[in-house]
């Protein structure tokens, strides 16, 4: 029987995504209707208990719930509980449940039931991580959700890069890192659905003299093909409201930092429609400053997927996706040109290439010369991409 139903499914996609592709207007969610939605909120990590009996003496052991997760940690499950108050350890555990409860919020809104690939790899000289791939999805073109734990020592290109940030590391030295992070990129079909990317991390540095060096990062900003000033208003709301849970002046700042650090320079227009973006976060303290990127990395599912929802069903044609691919064309641009995380991974020793470049689409287009219309829908994000505005 279910044999029956999976063979079902994939003659029913097969013939969906037939009629898509040889008609001259596309009807996402044609098979299905909406989506299954968001089944619960995120929570704290839960653990289990489990009751052993030795000789006449019952003792608790505490197990990790991995079932929360889309694989088994990178780092030893008895590690983790055995010091559970390291920030590595909480780090970890915080980035795994995101990316679980991200992934699984995705699937809901497949409207076939396609499911994320899950690889769990490890890395030679230290650590590893989970990638999790959706494609060729009926709602999700391509959907990339990586955690990476990982450790060794900064590559010279690092250390440059993050002295000129400000950070006081001796050129030349050997310096111990750990670097722990989630993140995500979401490349929809329907060109009404906006591009997603966040990302939050951790990072320790050891110093010659034994200090330790810590930080936090990270953000989330969107990019929509077509310009829905509401869609773009809910989006920045839910991220001021993270924000200022934390301190009011928050996502004023990271908004700024967000426009002026996802910038096309050789284009002289923005990726997106922006959102919050920070680097180098170690106040007021440690345990502020983590609980300020979770509240941030929470409120991913909250500003997205309503408009993931929205729109994923809406009707589109052959120009819409054009010009979806010709700004996807840009997003590459600035990935492979500007990001300083991509750049990052790629000078680590070790680095895995395909879990640093899933951020880039299955389909992009350039076209000489390219210039819409002024007064057209695609104009109109133009406009904004130019010159970004306040949304709320």
């Amino acid at each position: 029987m279910n044999a029956l139903r999976h063979t079902i499914s994939l003659v029913s996609l097969g013939t969906f995504q037939m009629v898509r592709r040889t008609r001259g207007r596309y009807w996402g969610g044609f098979l299905l209707g909406t989506g299954l939605g968001l089944a619960s909120c995120f929570s704290s990590v839960t653990y289990a208990h489990a009751a052993a009996e030795e000789g006449n003496t019952k003792v608790k052991r505490e197990q990790l719930d991995i079932s929360r997760f889309m694989a088994e940690p990178i780092t030893d499950s008895k590690v983790l509980l055995e010091d559970k108050q390291n920030m590595r350890h909480r780090m970890e555990l915080m980035i795994m449940e995101i990316q679980a409860e991200f992934c699984r919020a995705l699937e809901a809104e497949e409207n076939c039931g396609q499911k994320f690939k899950v690889d769990r790899w490890q890395r030679e000289e230290g650590g590893g991580g989970i990638t999790c791939v959706l494609q060729d999805g009926d709602v999700f073109e391509k959907a990339g959700v990586n955690i990476s734990v990982v450790t060794g020592s900064l590559p010279p290109a690092a250390v440059q890069q993050m002295r000129a940030r400000g950070k006081n590391l001796t050129e030349g030295a050997k310096l111990p890192f750990f670097a722990s992070g989630v993140s995500a990129v979401i490349h929809p079909r329907n060109p009404h659905v906006p591009t997603i990317h966040f990302n939050y991390r951790y990072f320790e540095v050891e110093l010659a003299n034994g200090e330790k060096q810590w930080w936090f990062g990270g953000g989330t900003d969107l990019t929509p093909y077509y310009l829905n000033e509401k869609d773009a208003s809910h989006f920045h709301q839910t991220l001021k409201s993270a924000c200022d849970e934390h301190d009011a002046t928050y996502y004023p700042r990271f908004k700024k930092w967000c426009d002026d650090y996802f910038r096309i320079k050789h284009r002289n227009e923005s990726r997106g429609i922006g959102g919050i973006f920070f680097d180098d976060i170690d106040t007021p303290n440690q345990e502020a400053a983590f609980n300020f990127v979770t509240g941030c990395a929470k409120a991913v599912i909250p500003s997205y997927v309503p408009l993931v929802r929205k729109h994923k069903n809406r009707e589109y044609g052959t120009n819409e996706r054009q010009w979806q691919l010709l700004r996807r064309g840009r997003y590459v641009e600035f990935n492979l040109i500007y990001d300083r995380g991509t750049k990052f991974g790629l000078y680590t020793p070790g680095a895995r290439y395909e879990s640093i470049l899933m951020s880039l689409p299955l389909h992009a287009r350039w076209e000489y010369m390219h210039e819409p219309k002024a007064k057209s829908e695609e104009g109109k994000l133009m406009k904004v991409l130019k010159n970004p505005k306040e949304w709320v």
